[in-house]
Order: C-alpha cells, then structure tokens, then sequence
C-alpha cells in the first residue's frame, strides 16, 4: 500500500487527487466500485448509505440513486449520480444530482472518479517466469470541483473536506475489497 501526493497546485486547483497501490486485481475493485450496494463501504464516515437504484453500473449515461446523511444538509437526503466516465476495470466517475420538480437532474459541478492501473506481476501475454511481484492495481481517486458556480462553492464551502478523506476513502476501499475476498 502507498499513498500518493497531496492537493494539485496549478491548473488542478480545483481538485484533490490521492492513490493507494491495492493488492488485488483490478477486475476484483472495479466490481466494488461499479456495485452501489458497496458504496456505503468505501466512504469513511457514515454520510454514504445504501443504494436506491442496485443495478451494477454499466455504461455512460447510467444514474444510480444513494441513501445520505449529513448534518449540514439537514440530516437524511438523496443525491442521483450520472456515470460520466466508464471504461471497465479501468475508469469509473460519476457527477452528483438531484432531480427537480420536473425530473430533469441537475448536478452541482463536482465529480467523483477512480482510475485503475495493474502493477506488478505479468501483464497480458507475458511470461511470468523470474517476476515475485504480486500483482496489485495503483488506485486514483479525484474529486473534483472544478465545474461548480462561485456562489455554489460559497455556500458548500468547498471542498467540504481535506485530502486526508480520500486517503481515508481508499483505506476504506482497500478493506472492503479485503473483507469481500473477492
């Protein structure tokens, strides 16, 4: 397990991007990822809950209902999240929403994603013959801010949290895919 560098300067201003090398295949964390049934075990708190919409994830375009809680949203409340990004066992990332009166979801800018790449070990079609390396994957996950209005950032005060919570989000990754033996 590692961890990467801390909050981007420059051009990434608004976003934190954080990795942690995994000892699992990455077909075996994706399948975490791409199941919003796991969600609620792959946030280090307790503001992700379970899963309206269960469906794995699949494709571009899929919205996925979750459970929330947080205290400075008034306690209990829904956010409906696009997939924007999709490449199996490579990329997955979504972007927040709710639905208004009307059913249109509108989304406030900011993004979740997971990049996935082997390390380690052979890579396809190769011989494996003299390599210990187990093989692990190296996980990005980026949060990212960057579409959100001024006044939005204002009032959510963004970002909500510090580096350190998607370092926690990847530890609590890394013990679900544990746990799960998958």
């Amino acid at each position: 397990m590692t961890t990467g560098p801390a909050h981007q300067a420059g051009a990434a201003a608004d976003r934190m991007r954080r990795s942690r090398t995994l000892d699992a295949p990455p077909a075996t964390i994706f399948a975490v990822l791409a199941d919003p049934n796991e969600h609620q075990h792959t946030e280090p708190t307790d503001w992700v809950r379970e899963a309206h919409d269960t469906a794995p994830l699949t494709d571009v375009g899929q919205v996925f209902g979750m459970r929330m809680f947080h205290v400075n949203a008034g306690g209990e409340y829904r956010m409906d999240n696009r997939v924007i990004a999709f490449e199996q066992d490579r990329v997955l990332a979504w972007e927040p929403g709710q639905y208004d009166d009307a059913g249109r979801l509108g989304t406030g800018g900011w993004t979740w994603r997971y990049d996935l790449a082997p390390v380690g070990g052979a890579g396809p079609g190769e011989d494996d013959a003299g390599d210990d390396t187990e093989p692990g994957t190296a996980v990005t996950l980026t949060y990212d801010w960057s579409g959100v209005p001024e006044p939005l950032r204002e009032t959510f005060g963004l970002p909500p949290f510090g580096p350190e919570f998607l370092d926690d989000s990847l530890a609590a990754l890394e013990a679900r895919v544990t746990e799960l033996g998958r």
